[in-house]
């Protein structure tokens, strides 16, 4: 069982990593500079305790990476850039290959299953930055990251339990969940706040924006009829896993989406989890001004290159009223 990791950047590159160096045959699908960085040199694991270079192979597309049913390709690029990978991967790979999908947000899955039949959730809790081509960071520390994971709509199979335990045996923790998609509601909560540090900067806590997306997020989900995980099993879950430490003798930048306006790419994901309590909310009624406000707000300042913390909370409040 070959895994393909398609979008080698923060959290493909630290499961990619892991996997490897867990003596797992692992072929990586990255872009530009990050690939040239990997091709020429290999791919760099830092983590609080150690530094690992990662000979692995590396593609530019799947086309190119010789993608067979029993490969496992795993999904870890931004939800905006989930359309294209796709349609280059189902140009490429066979119907029936398994597709997991690493990522925040919860329209990867029906996107993916449009082109294949044995599409897997995966509720990603992986402290971990990309902010240098070549180099990937995991902040967790013994245990990277938690990956539980379930096929998608529904149900746990043979292929979920054996992913479940590859990814455990790269020193992950893993559980092979019926209901992903209730943990990955519960992520997307969670993943509200991004928007917030990105826009606001680390050190703000913005504790009334967040306590408004929240509440506006399970507001639209009740009215949708969509379940998630409590807060209470989520913390239970996560118990004492995630260990977070210095790397070098820094701490962890921020999440995926401070990550993005920090190293300029032009592109945010937020439309993904911000806006996907927005769309909820206009299909039930309902308004969601503090999620709106952090959509157009993220999107503009990806545009326009702004960098992270370029905006107080209290200013953002005032522009919700």
């Amino acid at each position: 069982m070959r895994f393909v990791v398609y979008g080698a950047g923060a959290v493909g590159g630290v499961i990619g990593a892991h996997l490897f160096e867990s003596a797992h045959d692992v072929t990586l699908i990255a872009r530009g500079a990050h690939l040239d960085a990997i091709r020429a040199n290999g791919l760099r694991l830092d983590e609080p305790d150690d530094s690992v270079v990662c000979a692995i192979s590396a593609f530019a597309s799947p086309a190119e990476a010789d993608i067979t049913a029993d490969d496992v390709v795993v999904l870890a690029m931004k939800t905006q850039d989930t359309p294209a990978a796709l349609e280059a991967l189902a140009g490429a790979a066979p119907p029936d290959v398994t597709v997991v999908c690493a990522q925040n947000g919860v329209v990867n899955e029906v996107m993916a299953l449009r082109c294949f039949e044995r599409v897997y959730g995966v509720m990603v809790m992986c402290p971990a930055s990309f902010l240098e081509p070549g180099v990937v960071q995991a902040h967790s520390s013994p245990t990277p990251g938690l990956l539980d994971l379930g096929r998608y709509p529904t149900g746990v199979d043979d292929r979920a339990e054996q992913i479940a335990a590859a990814f455990r045996e790269a020193t992950f923790q893993s559980v092979p969940r019926p209901d992903i998609m209730r943990w990955k509601y519960r992520k997307l909560i969670m993943n509200l706040a991004n928007a917030v540090q990105a826009l606001c900067g680390l050190d703000t806590r913005a504790a009334t924006l967040v306590e408004r997306v929240t509440a506006e997020a399970d507001t639209v989900l009740d009215a949708a009829g969509i379940g998630r995980a409590t807060v209470e099993e989520d913390h239970e879950r996560r118990g004492d896993y995630l260990q977070m430490h210095p790397i070098a003798g820094e701490r962890w930048n921020g999440g995926s989406t401070w990550q993005s306006l920090a190293r300029g790419t032009g592109a945010i994901e937020t439309d993904y989890l911000n806006g996907e309590i927005v769309l909820l909310g206009r299909l039930h009624g309902i308004a969601t001004p503090a999620n709106e406000a952090l959509q157009r707000l993220a999107r503009q300042f990806s545009v326009e290159r702004r960098p992270p913390g370029s905006i107080t909370e209290a200013e953002i409040l005032a522009l919700i009223g």
